[in-house]
């Protein structure tokens, strides 16, 4: 049987196989592109799969584009759902619906690990959620990210550049201190919320990192534990905890 796990963001499309031992496989990734993907990202998949466990937070265009692809392979898709609770965690959300499936999921990882984490997901926003010991989430926040940022400024104000520049506490140069305001500003939200984590839980939580554009804060957070794949290993708790739900009791 093969098993193949998709994470679909608002950028990127990454996606690995499941292995027969549960572990994800190695990690591929492509950017959109107008129109649908990198030309050459079906030949990196095998011709025939299997089962197909989908996240997706993109727009409806995309994902049929990828179920197109993955149907003309055989498979059997699975699309992830946030649930109120599962595999050990709850979440905050009153309705479920409205908690990013990529935030749900990469919760699902973080509790797995055991303990309490301030999860933080770097792409086309900035996402910050906390998930005490006891996989009890306490919710989050939702910012535009540093690069989200960039373009927007730059919309607005078209000499502002949308790219470049080097952090810098006090910037003498107008690139300079946009990378140095919106990766602070991204920085300064994180580590607030890490000082509010320990007065809501009475211990500092471990800081995960995942997400395009995680890289880039990566010198200002030097405490953090970078996961680049933290949402495709929680599709594959997804996907067994979800498969135990469905077994029949006895």
């Amino acid at each position: 049987m093969s098993t193949w796990l998709f994470d679909l963001g608002n950028t990127r499309l990454k996606f690995a196989p499941l292995n027969g031992d549960g572990r994800v496989g190695a990690v591929q990734g492509t950017s959109h592109v107008e129109g649908g993907f990198d030309p050459d990202w079906l030949e990196r998949l095998p011709a025939r799969i299997d089962t197909a466990i989908v996240a997706s937070v993109a727009a409806p265009a995309l994902r049929m584009i990828l179920l197109d692809a993955l149907a003309a392979r055989g498979a059997q898709v699975q699309l992830a759902q946030t649930l109120p609770t599962l595999d050990g965690l709850t979440i905050a959300y009153a309705e479920p619906a409205r908690f990013g499936v990529d935030r749900f999921l990469a919760l699902l990882s973080a509790h797995a690990e055991g303990g309490a984490a301030l999860v933080v997901g770097v792409g086309t926003a900035l996402t910050v959620d906390l998930v005490d010991a006891h996989g009890r989430h306490r919710g989050g926040r939702i910012a535009p990210s540093p690069t989200l940022m960039r373009e927007a400024l730059h919309r607005r104000v078209a000499q502002l550049a949308p790219t470049g520049g080097v952090y810098a506490e006090f910037a003498d140069d107008t690139e300079d201190a946009l990378a140095s305001g919106c990766e602070g500003a991204a920085v300064g939200l994180i580590e607030r919320s890490l000082r509010e984590a320990v007065a809501q839980l009475g211990a500092r939580p471990r800081l995960l990192v995942h997400g395009g554009g995680a890289d880039a804060l990566r010198a200002h957070l030097p405490e953090a534990h970078w996961r680049a794949d933290l949402v495709l290993h929680g599709l594959a708790r997804w996907q067994r905890a979800s498969a135990g739900l469905a077994a029949p009791e006895g």
